[in-house]
């Protein structure tokens, strides 16, 4: 028998608020009106707090991944070389991208679990002088592991070379500083920390980022960023149909993590992150990332002879409880229990709970209750 109840703890999508929902099932407005105009610019504004500039964010109907292409196609032209940071799944898409539209990407390697090191990417820079973008995830969602952005920007920012961040598991979920940081383009995508469905693709960009905009001769057309700073910074819309009902509910996502206040909102997935760190060592549970581990998104490798595949099932189709498996070398050996959006501190019992079941049934000596209790001490502990 199905289980009546199902939670949600995958890296994305994410849960989304009952009252997300009802805002999307309101009727729908026309695209090219007064009343969504209101809305777009509102949810615009509301955004800029979250990746920590005055500058305009730029909404597409897409995936993150349309903002990372968006990215890649505006702010470089075929022939130009750029130095990507391939940490996990994510990192690797940024390579590809480069290759799509005809650029020269440098690949800096970096095992996963582990942090690039600024130095690196330093390093990179001396090798390849002609680079003229450094792309990386401030969370790589495939390994739970987050970089150094801050750091990598005093890297970059003395240069005249552009940063470029993937920030889909990060908006949201830790504090963004992308104006004071020096951060050039940062993207991110509805389906996290913004407590949405997938479809809402945002990009952000510094003002040199614009001018290598009116620089670039990529061919593109949909993602064409300077088109659409006209039509939703000028003209109050978007130039092409928008995802109405996911802006409109965006708008409400953004009413209600400002009405909670920002600090608390990144206290509280910084407490679900931690708890759910604690309940693995406490399970003697090796993290995938114990030195960088992400705040979104937590990594747990399982025991010799465990298949993290049957654990996921088991969790998802007995239990009701929806986490994720690893990908590439990892699948089979990793846990993913993601800790965004909708859900607070109390609710990663659930997931610590299901996942003792799930491992015992699967073979594991568990001592049930070691996991919940070590969530339970860090939910007393507080902010």
């Amino acid at each position: 028998m199905p289980p009546v109840k199902k939670y949600l703890f995958t890296p994305g999508p994410a849960a989304v608020p009952p009252e997300v929902l009802l805002e999307m099932a309101q009727p729908i407005i026309h695209h090219r009106t007064p009343q969504f105009s209101a809305v777009l610019d509102q949810a615009r504004e509301r955004l800029k707090p979250l990746f920590g500039t005055e500058q305009e964010v730029i909404l597409f109907a897409a995936s993150g991944t349309g903002a990372m292409e968006a990215a890649v196609a505006n702010l470089l032209s075929p022939g130009e070389h750029a130095i990507f940071v391939n940490g996990g799944k994510f990192g690797e898409r940024w390579g590809k991208l480069l290759k799509t539209f005809g650029m020269v990407p440098h690949e800096i390697k970096v095992e996963w679990g582990r942090a690039v090191r600024p130095g690196e990417v330093e390093d990179a820079l001396r090798a390849n002088p002609e680079a003229r973008a450094v792309f990386v995830q401030a969370s790589e969602t495939s390994t739970c592991t987050v970089h150094p952005v801050a750091e990598i920007a005093q890297v970059t920012r003395g240069r005249d070379v552009l940063l470029v961040v993937d920030g889909i598991t990060s908006v949201g979920v830790f504090e963004q500083k992308m104006d004071e940081w020096g951060v050039d383009a940062l993207v991110t995508g509805s389906q996290k920390a913004l407590m949405l469905p997938p479809g809402l693709g945002m990009i952000a960009l510094s003002p040199r980022a614009w001018e290598a905009v009116k620089k670039s001769k990529t061919p593109r057309f949909y993602f064409d960023l300077s088109r659409e700073l006209k039509a939703q910074r000028d003209e109050h819309t978007t130039a092409f149909t928008p995802a109405v009902s996911l802006i409109s509910g965006l708008n409400k996502s953004l009413e209600m993590l400002h009405a909670e206040g920002l600090e608390r909102v990144y206290a509280r997935h910084r407490i679900m992150a931690e708890a759910t760190r604690d309940a693995a060592g406490a399970l003697g549970l090796k993290l995938i990332s114990p030195d960088s581990p992400a705040p979104g998104v937590t990594g747990i490798i399982a025991p010799e002879g465990i298949d993290t595949g049957k654990v996921v099932k088991y969790m998802r189709d007995t239990l009701g409880v929806s986490v994720q498996g690893g990908q590439d070398q990892m699948k089979g050996r990793l846990v993913r229990i993601g800790h965004m959006g909708n859900l607070s501190p109390f609710d990663m019992l659930v997931a610590v709970s299901a996942l003792e079941i799930a491992l015992r049934h699967q073979g594991m000596d568990v001592k049930m209750g070691a996991g919940v209790a070590a969530v339970q001490a860090r939910i007393a502990k507080g902010a």
